[in-house]
């Protein structure tokens, strides 16, 4: 009589464990997570197709579409990020590209642009740039966005959107 509970336990635990495959790509995305350590320097191009946490210094470009890259508090960005989505909460120098979005933490620091579908910037944050929002993933157009945002356009540079810092 134990075996038939075991078994509908089994059962039970079979169908928990095959929905994860079916959602893979954001289980797999948060369990793949590199992570670049307090005391490691890295100088050069970044890219890959898996998330990245860095706790440390990076100096050149990092380049993961479709991924997180997150700056840690310790963490010392001197390049242009590209990825899906980009959380600051240390320093970061250089313009950023999300596909979707950028999260400013209040204890982060960026100087460089942004362009994002969206963003957020806590209370408490430096922001010294511009900001670009893109909906729907439209990379190309750099000059379009001054015929139907004009003001969006010529707004950013000489305010320079400083955070309440």
């Amino acid at each position: 009589m134990m075996s038939s509970p075991s078994a509908p336990a089994t059962m039970a635990n079979e169908p928990a464990v095959a929905p994860r495959p079916a959602t893979s790509s954001s289980t797999t995305t948060t369990a793949d997570q590199a992570t670049i350590g307090k005391s490691l320097v890295i100088k050069g191009e970044v890219t890959g197709s898996e998330s990245l946490y860095i706790d440390g210094r990076v100096e050149g470009s990092i380049s993961l579409s479709g991924n997180r890259v997150t700056v840690g508090r310790n963490g010392v960005v001197a390049a242009n990020i590209s990825a899906r989505e980009i959380v600051v909460l240390g320093k970061v120098r250089g313009n950023i590209t999300a596909s979707d979005r950028v999260d400013i933490r209040s204890d982060g620091s960026l100087t460089g642009d942004v362009v994002a579908a969206r963003i957020s910037i806590e209370d408490g944050a430096y922001f010294k740039g511009g900001i670009d929002i893109r909906k729907g993933g439209q990379p190309t157009q750099t000059q379009t966005p001054t015929k139907a945002n004009g003001e969006e356009k010529n707004a950013p540079e000489p305010a320079a959107v400083g955070a309440r810092a």
